[in-house]
């Protein structure tokens, strides 16, 4: 991002616009020209929004807290009946096990900002897996529009399947304690509230981050405590919620959802001026509250 922008500098319609081109309504081309006849510096504003994700790494791969490596495995049922995950585990005594957690990445594939939620995981202990949807087409490309437009071409059941897949990986893996957390960003964020439907008792605990809320008929199957984050601006998905609320009520799910003010969708990934630190913070310690409470004990 250029210096001389700051996120408060950015027009509130052009965000709007990035919202619509981040979920497929209009490509890269199309989003910069609408930003620069919106108005005088609008093309400079949406070009600061562009992820920069050099700025996402909190976590060094090189960190000596812990360990992290790509994995492959088995996806009967997904889009190519095999997946590939970037896997993080805390270092520590060879004979430790710990919770595990799935991180699952926005609408364009493993990108470095989610490989870095996963070390984030792993160093406070649990084991993380980040799965790349994108895989069985030749895996995250390196940009986000490549990666939105191979994920685009995917079929959306199978790969829900490959995450659902991922899941069950992780939570069976022989470094794992047995209990499962998921988290989930965009996208990510609907696809962890899929899966605490799909799972039922296997999944112990969601947060789900500006997800899509499921239908109402699959919410009596979600078995885990739920802490779902929503931006204040963000009606796309913030109107799906009241309907999800008065499920997961009636269905006795125990689920908590923090609107924090000011921010925008997305404002957990600190690779883009959406980012906000305070409520980022505040949202990621109530993830971790929730799965150090579920999950560790």
């Amino acid at each position: 991002m250029k210096e001389d922008i700051l996120p408060q500098d950015i027009d509130p319609r052009v965000y709007s616009l990035y919202d619509e081109y981040c979920h497929g309504a209009m490509d890269r081309r199309e989003f910069m020209a609408k930003a620069g006849a919106l108005l005088v510096g609008g093309m400079a504003m949406a070009q600061a929004l562009f992820p920069r994700y050099a700025n996402a790494q909190t976590i060094s791969f090189t960190d000596p807290r812990i360990k992290a490596n790509y994995v492959k495995y088995a996806s009967p049922g997904g889009s190519s009946g095999e997946m590939r995950g970037y896997l993080a585990q805390p270092v520590t005594t060879p004979s430790a096990k710990f919770p595990a957690v799935l991180v699952i990445h926005e609408n364009r594939g493993l990108n470095p900002y989610i490989e870095d939620v996963a070390r984030r995981l792993a160093t406070v202990g649990f084991l993380a897996l980040a799965p790349d949807g994108l895989y069985p087409v030749g895996g995250y490309p390196g940009n986000d529009d490549d990666g939105k437009k191979l994920q685009d071409g995917l079929d959306p059941v199978k790969l829900k399947t490959d995450m659902l897949n991922s899941a069950l990986f992780v939570k069976n893996h022989a470094l794992s304690a047995g209990k499962l957390g998921v988290t989930g960003f965009c996208w990510g964020g609907g696809i962890t509230n899929e899966l605490a439907a799909e799972l039922g008792n296997v999944v112990q605990a969601g947060a789900p981050y500006y997800g899509l809320s499921v239908s109402s008929d699959k919410v009596g199957k979600i078995k885990a405590e739920l802490v779902l984050h929503f931006a204040e601006t963000d009606p796309r998905i913030n109107n799906t919620w009241p309907n999800y609320e008065a499920s997961l009520r009636a269905s006795g799910v125990k689920a908590q959802a923090h609107f924090y003010a000011g921010t925008q969708h997305g404002f957990h990934n600190n690779s883009t001026p959406r980012f906000n630190q305070a409520p980022a913070d505040l949202s990621w310690s109530r993830t971790l509250e929730l799965f150090n409470r579920t999950l560790k004990a």
